[in-house]
């Protein structure tokens, strides 16, 4: 049964890694139209509503999107002044208990984040700028998605806090 866990959680890890490593691509499209857009409003006179919302529809992905990677990059804030205290068992177990907190809350908001997204699309709500983008539930849908990927990556560190509470505790010689 480990096992099985252990072989999800691997392909888990797998897939937010890549998600993560494609959407730090988001990061130099965001760059190449902030550029545009300064470029074309000073060089030029000419600016655009929909880039300037472009710019905050891709800050949005990319922060999104990025959660679940820095998760599972390990870069996740904790308090190590206590943590490192702890036994390697009692460390696994904080881990395991906060992994299903993450876990639980991550689906909460992709479940909720749904009646949103639906609304936005029902309405087929656009930018209220004169200008704007169409299809703002587009940008919405990232939530959901993105919690998703979220809970995927708080169960993988789940199945590895549970590997490590399950080894046999090592003998002081």
């Amino acid at each position: 049964m480990l096992g099985l866990i252990n072989g999800l959680a691997h392909g888990a890890y797998t897939l937010v890694r890549h998600v993560g490593q494609i959407s730090a691509w988001l990061g130099l499209a965001l760059v190449a139209v902030v550029s545009f857009n300064v470029l074309g409003r000073y060089l030029a006179g000419v600016g655009s509503v929909a880039l300037q919302e472009t710019e905050w529809h891709l800050m949005a992905a990319a922060a999104l999107m990025g959660m679940s990677y820095g998760l599972n990059q390990g870069g996740e804030v904790r308090v190590d002044i206590f943590y490192e205290k702890m036994s390697p068992r009692v460390q696994a177990a904080v881990d395991l208990m906060s992994t299903i907190l993450l876990f639980s809350v991550a689906l909460i908001i992709a479940w909720l984040s749904l009646a949103y997204v639906q609304s936005s699309y029902n309405i087929n709500e656009g930018s209220p700028d004169p200008g704007g983008l169409p299809h703002r539930f587009l940008l919405k849908a990232v939530m959901p998605v993105a919690f998703a990927l979220l809970a995927l990556q708080a169960f993988a560190m789940f199945a590895a806090a549970l590997t490590r509470l399950m080894q046999p505790a090592k003998k002081q010689i």
